[in-house]
């Protein structure tokens, strides 16, 4: 059994969130994320406000940042976001990216992640017992001075190396592929986390692959594929050498490169063949982007998560996808 999700960038206002969390869980989704990337705004205000406005489906963030917020405070605002949903929260967690413009080194990203873990999972079980791990850690008596609505909730890390999997499959309930629909990758995450589970002790289907990317669905394929390229192509520059199962041409990459540095984002795009982009976006019409998440489920996916912008306008977007994506993938929801 599967789920459906739906993630937006955290560029909007608390109106904005609300009515677009409404009509997401109208629709019939199961939950809501938000991006939260490198300066956009921080997480939970979008998420008190997504929690304020439904009642049913999950709430997360995919994902918070530890090298940009302490875990301690991550942990807190979780702890705050499960309050507000009553018990619908989820904590994620990612390395990020873009951290080096603002002078921001990852070379002990593996350790910081684990702890970060760590320490979330202790503080939010209540225990004050303390901690020391590579990088980070927390001293014995310090415990969080509000009580928490649960204690523990779902983690999910943003991952796509080996290394950083093998971390995943000690700690997490879910490992989301941000900026992959691409299936192949999916087996190649089941594989890993499989394999990393059995050696932390755990079963070997104890993770679930979460498969999300920038989403575009319209009436109009072209016109859905077209914006979809553009909106791809910044991430394509991060997560293409990423996927093991691609094979990017060089030339590719240094193109899309230049025309991001250039701030030519549909120039970038123009450039991302048809074959490329439905591995790193879900584009088209309806029944395009279904067979899509189809082919994601069918793989493995224990989510499909459909990313900003949606469509060509996000409600218009979210309004499709609800309305003609989510009723072709009824058979592996049920």
């Amino acid at each position: 059994m599967g789920s459906v999700s739906i993630a937006v960038q955290t560029d909007k206002t608390a109106g904005d969130y609300a009515r677009l969390a409404a009509r997401v869980e109208e629709l019939g989704f199961d939950g809501m994320s938000v991006f939260s990337d490198l300066g956009y705004q921080p997480p939970l205000m979008a998420l008190t406000a997504i929690a304020a406005a439904t009642r049913r489906i999950r709430i997360g963030a995919a994902c918070w940042n530890p090298f940009t917020t302490h875990p301690v405070e991550i942990a807190g605002q979780a702890a705050a976001l499960d309050i507000a949903s009553d018990g619908r929260g989820y904590v994620g967690l990612a390395r990020g990216s873009w951290l080096d413009r603002v002078g921001i080194s990852t070379a002990d990203g593996l350790d910081r992640l684990a702890d970060s873990a760590e320490i979330i999972r202790r503080l939010l079980a209540g225990d004050d017992t303390g901690y020391r791990g590579a990088v980070l850690g927390i001293e014995p008596g310090f415990g969080f001075a509000f009580p928490r609505r649960r204690p523990r909730m779902p983690l999910l890390f943003g991952v796509w190396g080996p290394k950083a999997s093998a971390v995943a499959a000690r700690y997490a309930d879910e490992v989301k592929i941000g900026g992959s629909a691409n299936p192949d990758m999916v087996g190649v995450m089941r594989q890993r986390l499989s394999a990393g589970a059995v050696a932390a002790g755990r079963t070997p289907d104890a993770v679930g692959v979460v498969a999300g990317a920038v989403t575009v669905v319209d009436r109009d394929r072209r016109a859905a594929r077209r914006r979809a390229r553009t909106e791809v192509a910044m991430y394509l520059d991060v997560v293409g050498a990423l996927d093991p199962t691609v094979d990017l041409a060089d030339e590719l990459l240094t193109g899309v490169r230049s025309a991001l540095r250039d701030g030519d984002a549909d120039a970038a795009g123009a450039l991302i063949p048809d074959d490329v982009l439905d591995r790193f976006a879900f584009a088209g019409a309806p029944d395009d982007v279904a067979a899509q998440a189809a082919g994601l489920f069918e793989a493995g996916a224990a989510r499909v998560e459909f990313g900003t912008p949606h469509g060509l306008t996000d409600l218009g977007g979210v309004e499709l996808l609800g309305t003609a994506v989510l009723p072709a993938l009824a058979e592996w929801r049920s």
